[in-house]
C-alpha cells in the first residue's frame, strides 16, 4: 500500500495539473527524510523563463514547467546582482557584507560553516551531501582548491565563474583538474546522476549549472528547439543562443529527474532558482540593459524560484518576500532540523504547506560592491530604497511602479512616502550595524 501511494504521488508531480492543492503526503523528516535537490541556473532572469509576465521570448522548458505547475512559483525572491554573492548567501545563510563576498570573484572564507557541513552536523550525519557544477567562491585564478575541505562529501565541477567554452573546460574533482570536451551541462548532469545513484541514505545535492551564462554558443541539436544555429560571433543576435542554452539545461534536468526511481523521486524536494538577472545583451522589456544583471534594480535581483516535490502541498504563486539567504534555514528544516531562523536566514518551509497568516519577512535586503560602486537596497511590501555610498539614492513605489521607472526622490515626497522612507532607512541601519 505504501509503494502504491508513493507511486501515485510521483505521478502527480509529473502532470501539469490545474492550480489547486497538491496531493502530497507530508511526512516527518526524522522518520522519512526527504532528498533535497537545489538547482541553480546561472544568469537566468524572470524575463527568460515561462511563468512570469516579464519578457516576450521564452525558451521551451517542459521539465522546468512541470516543476512549476506541480508546486509553488515564488514571485518575490531577492538574490544578489552577480553569481558569487548569491551562492555565498545561500550556502552560509548570511548577507554578503558579513562574509566578504559582495561581487563576482570574491572568495568565501574557509571558516564559514556552510550548508552541507551544517546539515551533516545538525542531523548526526543523516545526509550525504554533494555540490556539482559551478563553484565560483574560491576567488579568481584559483585552480587547485577543493571545496570538499569545507565539509562537503563530494564536489565535482567548475571552480571558476565561466568556462572558456561549453566544450572546452576544466573539471575539478577530488582536488585535481582534467580537461573536458563533453558539453558542460551534460557532464554536470552525468556527475549528478552517478552520485545520486551511489547513495544509500538521504541526500542533499547542490547542482549549479553554468547555463545559460556566456559564452553564447550552439548546444547539441537534440537538446534545444532553436533550429539550425550557426556558430555565434560578435554582432549576431545572442537571444536564440541564450534560449538554446536554457533549453539544453532543461533537457538535462529532465534526464536527472527521469533517472530517479519512482519512490526516490516522490521523496525528493526540488528547488530551482536563478542566481541573478539576465545578462544585458539579452535583456527583455520591461527591463533594460542597465536594470538587469549587475544592478540592484528588480531585473538584477528579483529572480525566478520554483519549489515542488516532497513536503510541498501547495500549488500556485506565493508572493511573500524571500531572500537567497533563506534557503539555508529552509533546506535545514526540510532535512528535519528545527531551525526557523539562523544568521540572516528565515525558513519558508511553512509556506510549502499553507499560506502565511502573517508575513515571514517585512523587508528584503541586497547589496553590491564591485570595487567602484558600493550600494545597498532594501524594500518593504510597497517601497524600495537604493542607497549609494556616493550619496546618489533612489526611492520607488513598487506597487505603482514595479519596474522602477519613476524615482520618487526626483519630486516631493508625500507624508506617507517620507514615513515609509524613514522606516526603510532605520531597518537598513539595523541590518548593517
Amino acid at each position: 500500500m505504501h509503494k502504491l501511494l508513493l507511486f501515485f504521488v510521483c505521478l502527480c508531480l509529473t502532470l501539469l495539473g490545474c492550480k489547486q492543492e497538491a496531493d502530497v503526503v507530508i511526512t516527518d523528516p526524522a522518520a522519512n527524510p526527504p532528498n533535497i535537490l537545489l538547482i541553480i541556473a546561472d544568469d537566468l532572469g524572470k524575463d527568460a523563463i515561462a511563468g512570469f509576465a516579464e519578457g516576450t521570448i521564452k525558451p521551451t522548458t517542459p521539465h522546468i514547467d512541470a516543476l512549476r505547475n506541480a508546486g509553488l512559483l515564488f514571485s518575490n525572491v531577492w538574490v544578489y546582482p552577480t553569481c558569487s554573492p548569491t551562492r555565498a548567501s545561500i550556502i552560509t545563510g548570511k548577507y554578503g557584507y558579513r562574509t566578504g563576498v559582495k561581487w563576482a570573484g570574491d572568495a568565501l572564507n574557509s571558516t564559514e560553516n556552510i550548508l552541507p557541513n551544517y546539515l551533516q552536523s545538525a542531523t548526526s550525519n543523516r545526509y550525504a551531501t554533494a555540490v556539482v557544477g559551478k563553484w565560483h567562491l574560491a576567488g579568481e585564478g584559483i585552480s587547485n582548491f577543493n571545496p570538499e575541505t569545507l565539509g562537503i562529501d563530494y564536489y565535482a565541477g567548475l571552480l571558476s565563474g565561466a568556462a572558456q567554452s561549453y566544450t572546452q573546460w576544466q573539471l575539478s574533482e577530488n582536488g585535481t583538474n582534467t580537461s573536458q570536451n563533453t558539453y558542460i551541462t551534460e557532464k554536470f548532469t552525468d556527475l549528478a546522476i552517478n552520485w545520486v545513484a551511489a547513495q544509500e541514505k538521504p541526500w542533499f545535492l547542490w547542482l549549479a549549472y553554468t547555463a545559460p551564462h556566456t559564452p553564447f554558443h550552439t548546444p547539441p541539436a537534440n537538446m534545444h528547439t532553436q533550429g539550425n544555429l550557426p556558430d555565434y560571433t560578435t554582432g549576431m543576435d545572442p537571444t536564440p543562443y541564450y534560449m538554446a542554452a536554457i533549453e539544453a539545461m532543461d533537457f538535462q534536468i529532465g534526464r536527472l529527474l527521469e533517472s530517479l526511481p519512482a519512490e526516490e523521486r516522490a521523496n525528493t524536494t526540488i528547488i530551482f532558482i536563478g542566481d541573478n538577472g539576465t545578462p544585458n545583451q539579452v535583456a527583455q522589456a520591461p527591463y533594460t540593459s542597465t536594470t538587469v544583471k549587475g544592478s540592484l534594480f528588480q531585473g538584477g535581483i528579483n529572480t525566478p524560484m520554483f519549489v515542488a516535490g516532497a513536503q510541498v502541498a501547495r500549488v500556485g504563486t506565493e508572493a511573500s518576500l524571500i531572500t537567497g539567504t533563506d534557503l539555508f534555514a529552509t533546506i535545514a528544516e526540510l532535512a528535519g532540523v528545527d531551525l526557523p531562523e539562523i544568521y540572516d536566514s528565515k525558513s519558508f518551509k511553512s509556506l510549502l504547506t499553507a499560506a502565511p497568516a502573517t508575513p515571514l519577512r517585512d523587508f528584503q535586503y541586497s547589496e553590491k560592491d564591485d570595487g567602484t560602486a558600493n550600494s545597498w537596497t532594501i524594500r518593504s511590501a510597497q517601497y524600495k530604497l537604493i542607497v549609494n555610498a556616493n550619496g546618489n539614492n533612489n526611492f520607488y513605489d513598487l506597487n505603482a511602479d514595479p519596474y522602477e521607472r519613476v524615482d520618487l526622490l526626483a519630486g516631493t515626497l508625500s507624508g506617507a512616502q517620507m514615513e515609509a522612507k524613514a522606516v526603510l532607512e532605520a531597518e537598513l541601519d539595523r541590518i548593517r550595524n
